[in-house]
């Protein structure tokens, strides 16, 4: 006689199935290129907050429940080791077109790992925190396109989605973009997730939300309120 009421008290002691985790892609323009519009700092201190920006919003989702890996994207090499020494996975920025190269990291972490949810985030949020970044993953659909507004509301800082739906449309006015394609435009009430980096104003409210030891590091000796 078969043990039915074993099996069944097994599979009933073993809880519900967590759904599966995330991998959060990472495109990082090569930090000497970047950040052009940080005025009042000097090409090697924009080159030193770009990478920082980077490190500090890497390791905060590398700290992120849920999260399987970070993969970065980045044709740089310098970085590309920083990024592997911290953890990271990473794979060469591969189309001159940043959503062509997106849906080309996707389709590897697809591959490499083929459960979980692939989520893009931009590289330029050091104030994001785990904390932050696990609210966000909570709220996202599993089945349907998603993304999260930048704090000016017209840009996007993260888009996610099933991998057969993954068409991100990063660029100028990406919010409005993704929104016309039906994403679902996810709330975001912590604003470390939404607080990209591009200027000096930019520059000022991150460090007024707080930033992490990266950019901490790196604007030792600068004006802040430059």
């Amino acid at each position: 006689m078969r043990p039915v009421a074993r099996v069944g008290r097994s599979l009933a002691m073993s809880g519900p199935v967590d759904p599966p985790g995330f991998v959060v892609i990472v495109p990082v323009k090569p930090p000497a290129r970047g950040k052009s519009r940080l005025t009042g700092h000097s090409p090697a201190r924009r080159r030193d907050l770009a990478t920082a920006f980077a490190l500090d919003t890497t390791a905060a989702a590398r700290a992120t429940p849920g999260v399987v890996t970070v993969l970065g994207m980045t044709d740089d090499y310098a970085l590309a080791g920083l990024l592997r020494s911290s953890g990271c996975a990473v794979v060469p920025d591969g189309a001159t077109e940043l959503n062509a190269a997106l849906v080309q990291a996707a389709a590897e972490a697809g591959r490499r790992w083929p459960d979980a949810h692939p989520v893009v985030l931009l590289a330029d949020l050091p104030c994001l925190t785990p904390s932050a970044l696990s609210g966000v993953l909570a709220a996202l659909p599993r089945d349907r396109p998603a993304f999260v507004r930048d704090a000016q509301g017209s840009g996007t800082t993260l888009y996610a989605a099933p991998l057969e739906q993954f068409r991100p449309r990063f660029g100028p006015a990406s919010a409005a973009a993704h929104a016309e394609e039906g994403v679902v435009d996810v709330d975001a009430p912590d604003p470390r997730v939404r607080r990209d980096v591009d200027d000096a104003d930019d520059l000022r409210a991150a460090i007024t939300l707080g930033v992490g030891t990266h950019t901490a590091a790196a604007l030792v000796g600068t004006d802040s309120s430059a």
